[in-house]
């Protein structure tokens, strides 16, 4: 059973932080490229940034650039993303996503996982 597992999520206030966990059993992880996408209420689902299988590469979306980090631990199957100077706008539920390849697009990711929900009050 392939399994994403994120956690994490809660509540903060603009300009707080908080560390999302994804943990991957499974295929989900051996060989592949991590991702973080989120989708806000009434909106499409975004791409927020992809991590390396060495975790020595990363690409993010603009909007986060500066205020999120990201990092994976290959020997706990884990990858994490680290969003510092949290905005009202970065409110969603924030998925992990494994692919074969590095990419930005939802549709190349054949793993998912359940969500975590991140609420950014103003």
């Amino acid at each position: 059973q392939v399994q994403l597992v994120e956690s994490g999520g809660g509540l903060v206030q603009t300009g707080g932080s908080l560390r999302l966990s994804c943990t991957a059993s499974g295929d989900a992880y051996s060989g592949n490229f991590m991702a973080w996408f989120r989708q806000a209420p009434g909106k499409e689902r975004e791409f927020v940034a992809t991590i390396g299988q060495s975790g020595g590469s990363t690409y993010s979306a603009d909007s986060v650039k500066g205020r999120f980090t990201f990092s994976r631990d290959n020997a706990k199957h884990t990858i994490y993303l680290r969003m510092n100077s949290l905005k009202p706008e970065d409110t969603a539920v924030y998925y992990c996503a494994a692919s074969r390849k590095v990419s930005g697009i939802e549709g190349d990711y054949d793993y998912w996982g359940q969500g975590t929900q991140v609420t950014v009050s103003s």
